[in-house]
C-alpha cells in the first residue's frame, strides 16, 4: 500500500476532525446550558446569550405577577428552564398594547427574541 497516495487526504481528515472538536468544546463552555440551571428563567441582554445575565426562579419571582427588568436592561435572547410557561413583553408593565408571547417550560431555548424584552410573567401551574 502506497502510503504517500493517502496523506494528503489523512491530513485534511485530521485537521477536519480537530477543528469540529475544539469548535464544540467552545461552544459547551460559554453556552446558555453552562449558565441557566434547570428551574430557572434566564434572559440575556445580547443575542446569542450574551452580554448581561438576569435569572428568575420561584424563589425570587411570584407566579402572576409582572416582573419588568431592571432598570437599563433589555433581553433579547432567553432560555425558559422551568416547569411553568413564561410570556415575555415589550412593555414593562406587561401590557398586550406592544408585543407578547408566551414560551413553554421544560427547555425552549430563544437565540434572537422576536422583540426587545423588557418584562416577563411566569404563569402558575393549572
Amino acid at each position: 500500500m502506497n502510503v504517500r497516495a493517502y496523506l494528503p487526504r489523512l491530513l485534511v481528515l485530521a485537521a477536519l476532525g480537530f477543528l469540529g472538536t475544539s469548535g464544540i468544546a467552545q461552544a459547551d463552555q460559554g453556552g446558555p446550558e453552562s449558565a441557566c440551571q434547570q428551574g430557572e428563567f434566564c434572559l440575556w441582554s445580547a443575542e446569542n446569550y450574551g452580554a448581561t445575565l438576569q435569572q428568575l426562579d420561584l424563589r425570587t419571582a411570584n407566579p402572576e405577577e409582572c416582573i419588568a427588568l431592571p432598570d437599563g436592561m433589555s433581553g433579547k435572547s432567553f432560555v425558559n428552564l422551568l416547569d411553568r410557561d413564561v410570556t415575555v413583553y415589550q412593555s414593562t408593565e406587561c401590557t398586550t398594547e406592544g408585543d407578547f408571547t408566551t414560551y413553554p417550560g421544560h427547555g425552549t431555548y430563544v437565540p434572537h427574541a422576536p422583540f426587545v424584552v423588557r418584562a416577563v410573567k411566569i404563569w402558575d401551574m393549572a
